[in-house]
């Protein structure tokens, strides 16, 4: 049953695309909002009426199948979530109708693309529903059709090019090695071929491609132009998953199901991890842009997840699964304290903002909560995973690295405390006295992702089963 997670938002498009435009915009809600909801409450409740481990829908070469486990379900999770919160912050920052309507369109379209990278078992499928949702990410980006969101589109579209270039390259290469496409005929494909110089260059093409995916160091150029030139609402959704999910998963996904460890993979994924904690982190020191010092702060907190990953033991890719979930949703929730703000007052430069807390208390709160949990300060989600990839770093006798991630948290923490001064503390602003809370979707959307911050950090000891 688990493939009706991309079959039924397919139809979904068609029939809601039947409906008069000016009920669009209703039937577009009310859909999507159900499909979120209800993805959200299958990974929570999980059913097993609903849940197989596989299904082969195809039975040829480049065979289409499903499967589910742990790591799958959390990022589904993190879908829902995070649709859900973009669906709401879309009504509230989107005025025009047709553009609203457009999309939702394309927010049914990139959850298709997600929900099946991260359900599907063979590297061709994995690769063209990537593409599925890249496809909808740079027409997000470039919806307002100024300027920077045309250059922040086209940036994100020519390295974006060059990353499928690369992942058909490797795919063409593993298909020429091993025989096949699913990961178990990659897999054992390439433990019989070894590590000669073929199989690295398939390895390494198609890291490279998820690099630029991810927006790691170097290959990062185009993620802080996409994040602060998108529409409030692309943003969360870009920020929240998108890359998460297209970049980072398959990344964990690979690494772990077909690549499979070695010292040259754990060596290189650690050092692109701390390279990218570090160089997000002083990036963010020195901007004035609320939505671009989030976008380098994402680039060091992607870091942290490619350092646990790096790391290899159970302990450290527990705490990395752990932090690419933490991350969505603290992110979205700094994301949409950003659109917030942008809402009222129609900018996001921050030299130009003070002392709105005093007149939008939700959004104030909601960002210490957010970039508490973002600097690993307890007892907020965010620390437990920080805290478990340090821990396993250490316990691996990654000293230099464990070292590494500390210094980036006491960085990051020095970040947002200067956003969090300049934006929402000290004396309000002349002019701001007639500024108002936002309106309810994103009150809504802020509060439910503060709430699962908190409470995820206070129950954490609880649910978890230590052993």
């Amino acid at each position: 049953m688990a493939p009706l997670l991309v079959i039924v938002p397919f139809f979904s498009i068609i029939i809601m695309n039947l409906f008069p435009r000016k009920l669009m915009q209703y039937t577009s809600f009310i859909c999507l909002g159900f499909l979120s909801l209800a993805q959200t409450y299958l990974v929570l409740a999980r059913p097993e009426w609903f849940w197989h481990k596989n299904v082969d829908l195809v039975d040829s070469m480049f065979s289409f199948r499903y499967s589910v486990d742990e790591i799958a379900l959390v990022l589904l999770l993190c879908i829902g979530v995070v649709v859900f919160v973009t669906l709401l912050s879309a009504r509230a920052m989107i005025p025009d109708v047709r553009q609203r309507v457009n999309f939702k369109n394309l927010l049914l379209v990139s959850l298709i693309g997600m929900n099946a990278t991260v359900l599907v078992k063979d590297i061709f499928s994995l690769y063209v529903f990537i593409e599925i949702t890249a496809v909808s990410s740079y027409i997000m980006i470039a919806m307002n059709k100024d300027e920077r969101a045309l250059e922040g589109a086209f940036k994100y579209l020519i390295l974006s090019a060059i990353a499928t270039v690369m992942m058909l390259a490797s795919i063409s290469l593993m298909l020429l090695l091993t025989g096949g496409t699913t990961f178990t005929a990659v897999s054992a494909g390439l433990d019989v071929a070894g590590r000669g110089l073929f199989v690295r260059i398939a390895i390494g093409l198609f890291l490279c491609g998820l690099f630029i995916k991810s927006g790691l160091v170097p290959f990062h150029g185009w993620l802080p132009d996409a994040y602060s030139a998108a529409p409030a609402p692309a943003s969360v959704l870009l920020a929240g998953v998108v890359t998460k999910v297209s970049g980072v998963y398959v990344l964990i996904r690979l690494a772990i199901s077909v690549f499979a460890f070695d010292n040259s993979l754990q060596g290189l994924l650690m050092f692109v991890g701390a390279v990218s904690v570090l160089t997000g982190a002083f990036a963010a020191l020195t901007q004035s842009d609320f939505k671009r010092m989030l976008a380098y702060s994402s680039i060091s907190q992607v870091g942290y997840i490619i350092l646990g990953l790096g790391c290899a033991t159970p302990l450290a890719i527990f705490g990395a699964v752990f932090h690419l979930f933490n991350h969505a949703i603290f992110k979205s929730l700094l994301f949409i304290n950003a659109a917030s703000v942008e809402k009222e007052l129609g900018t996001t430069d921050m030299e130009k903002m003070g002392g709105l807390a005093q007149k939008m208390p939700v959004a104030g709160v909601s960002s210490v909560v957010g970039l508490l949990s973002t600097a690993g300060i307890p007892p907020l989600a965010g620390f437990w995973s920080k805290f478990i990839i340090i821990l396993a770093l250490w316990s691996a006798g990654r000293f230099v690295y464990a070292w590494i991630a500390v210094l980036a948290s006491l960085l990051t923490l020095a970040y947002f405390l200067s956003m969090q001064r300049k934006v929402f503390f000290g004396k309000l602003k002349a002019g701001f006295e007639n500024i108002r809370e936002s309106s309810a979707g994103l009150i809504i959307s802020q509060a439910v992702l503060a709430i699962i911050t908190v409470g995820l950090g206070l129950f954490f000891p609880f649910i978890v089963p230590w052993r």
